[in-house]
């Protein structure tokens, strides 16, 4: 039986390999759409994210039209293949975010850390292509360490995180000897990315969309540790498609953990409002939160 998922494992990554080899020989400017169009048209379904992205919306925004919910549908999954060739796409991608600007109240209060020696915190989201504001940052000398979750097939990760290293190091993996150099990182006067967008079971129980969102507040312990400024920051996808509006928002006023995080969760929810079609709703945002209002909404109609 332990053989079986090692297997599985090796089979699915030859397959991600063989479709991301074919659209990379495609030019930049058709291969980003491609990915777009297959992955909303054939690996949606097959991967069940369309289930998922209705149902979550069902959660989080229950008063959305029928009509909107079935754009979603086919939108989000072809955002998230636009990301994923685009971080495949390495020197090209970088190339192309290159002469981005960056905008917002953040700029000024970032630049200004950044003379200092003061650590920066920018937390983000799976919005638009959160990769773009690292590649966007890096091309204008603002080195940005990431932390990274590894992913649960150890083959397709290898080349997954080659990806991520192409557009800019320092990486750290989401354990616990990546994450103290993470720290450490922070503590030296450094800038870092989090993404915070993800469940967490031992999360403090803030909201998104109104719901319960158990959140990580360790951002904002790290920052208020060691006096890092906290600016919410996203790479947001223009009409065209390829390119991006690279925007850094006020910083987080310092407080505590908690009330900063909810204020995070605030600013993105903001965000993911104005661009839903741009947000992951193929995550498990919600879980088992969801789950247990979909058991008693099942009850109550049996």
């Amino acid at each position: 039986m332990e053989h079986t998922p090692r297997r599985f494992d090796r089979v699915q990554d030859i397959a991600i390999r063989a479709l991301l080899g074919l659209v990379l020989a495609v030019p930049y400017r058709y291969r980003i759409p491609l990915m777009g169009r297959l992955c909303s048209s054939v690996i949606a379904p097959i991967a069940g994210w369309r289930r998922r992205i209705r149902s979550n919306l069902a959660h989080a925004c229950p008063d959305l039209p029928p009509a909107e919910v079935r754009r979603l549908q086919r939108a989000v999954p072809d955002n998230v293949g636009r990301t994923l060739i685009e971080i495949y796409s390495g020197a090209e991608f970088k190339a192309h975010v290159a002469g981005t600007p960056l905008s917002g109240p953040g700029l000024e209060p970032l630049r200004d850390a950044r003379e200092a020696g003061r650590p920066v915190v920018l937390v983000t989201a799976h919005l638009g292509n959160f990769d773009a504001l690292r590649a966007a940052l890096f091309h204008q000398g603002v080195p940005l360490a990431a932390l990274y979750r590894e992913m649960n097939n150890p083959h397709f990760n290898v080349h997954y995180v080659a990806a991520l290293s192409a557009i800019g190091t320092p990486l750290f993996p989401n354990k616990r000897r990546g994450v103290t150099q993470f720290v450490r990182h922070i503590a030296d006067g450094g800038a870092v990315g989090i993404l915070t967008d993800v469940y967490s079971r031992k999360g403090a129980d803030v909201t998104f969309f109104g719901q319960s969102a158990p959140t990580s507040v360790a951002a904002c312990d790290w920052a208020l540790k060691y006096n890092a400024l906290v600016i919410p920051c996203y790479g947001i996808r223009k009409p065209d498609g390829l390119s991006f509006d690279i925007r850094l928002e006020a910083p987080v006023e310092h407080s505590d953990p908690v009330t900063m995080t909810q204020a995070i969760n605030d600013n993105l929810e903001l965000q993911v409002r104005q661009h839903m079609e741009q947000w992951f709703w193929v995550h498990r945002r919600w879980k088992p939160e969801r789950r247990r209002k979909g058991a008693t909404r099942d009850r109550r109609s049996a």
